[in-house]
């Protein structure tokens, strides 16, 4: 086989493997184009060995490097803690263009008040906890639509070619766990309802632009605070990797969902 000719094989072979993960080639390389949006559960947070001195904390355990350092891809690390939806349309798209081939994202638990939420359930009770998350449900039926919708549809009209994967919230705990102190299990019933919530309208809007929606929920299964096996952060110092992924639940929880919809 001539030297040219092997080339046209291989160019045919990488083709055929992108187009199985429903990727898209960029003009003859077989690089992936990735550009992973969103907040902190996409930083990484929680997950230690951070890349940067802001308060983003990516981390390089974050599912977004993981398929990097996997796969080869040329990543664009664009999540950052705290991030809104507004702080993806003002700050992160812009990463985005034509050649965008893959994009990533979470986004959704800053807009309906997740920090604020949890510091309710924490210090009110029950009846405070009921209240506070009742409010971002609400919040979350009546105004995250709207929010996601512009997100979205912004990413598509800068990255119309890309697979985009919208992933979800696990639930934070197991119910009837082994946890002896901190939040009835009246309160953490109330706070799994509120992310399967916030999951089911991130799921509808991601399928009304077209997008997939990975759902983490299933991989955290058994892996919840007061598990016993806790692939998530309980109250923790720095305060802001409560409740947050540890290394494991990045590999084994986002990871592995995200690339399992591919």
């Amino acid at each position: 086989m001539s030297v040219r000719a092997a080339m046209r094989s291989l160019t045919v072979i990488v083709a055929v493997v992108l187009a199985t993960l429903g990727l898209t080639a960029v003009a003859g390389a077989a690089t992936i184009n990735y550009v992973a949006l969103g907040d902190s559960y996409s930083s990484g947070v929680g997950a230690g060995s951070y890349l940067d001195s802001n308060s983003c904390k990516r981390s390089a355990k974050a599912y977004p490097e993981l398929y990097k350092n996997a796969t080869g891809a040329s990543l664009s690390f664009q999540a950052c803690s705290g991030a809104k939806t507004t702080d993806v349309l003002n700050s992160q798209v812009s990463a985005l263009s034509s050649s965008t081939s893959l994009v990533s994202i979470s986004v959704g638990g800053n807009d309906a008040g997740f920090t604020s939420v949890m510091e309710n359930c924490i210090l009110g009770g029950d009846s405070g906890c009921k209240s506070a998350v009742d409010n971002a449900v609400n919040f979350v039926h009546t105004s995250l639509p709207g929010l996601l919708d512009n997100v979205f549809s912004a990413i598509r009209g800068k990255a119309p070619r890309a697979t985009v994967v919208v992933l979800g919230y696990p639930h934070f705990y197991k119910i009837g766990g082994s946890c002896s102190v901190g939040l009835s299990d009246t309160s953490r019933g109330y706070i799994n309802g509120g992310a399967d919530a916030l999951d089911v309208t991130i799921a509808k809007e991601a399928a009304n632009a077209g997008f997939t929606f990975a759902d983490v929920r299933p991989a955290f299964t058994g892996h919840e605070i007061c598990s016993g096996s806790a692939w998530l952060n309980s109250v923790t110092w720095p305060v802001d990797e409560s409740y947050h992924p540890t290394a494991t639940g990045q590999a084994s929880g986002y990871y592995a969902t995200f690339t399992g919809a591919l």
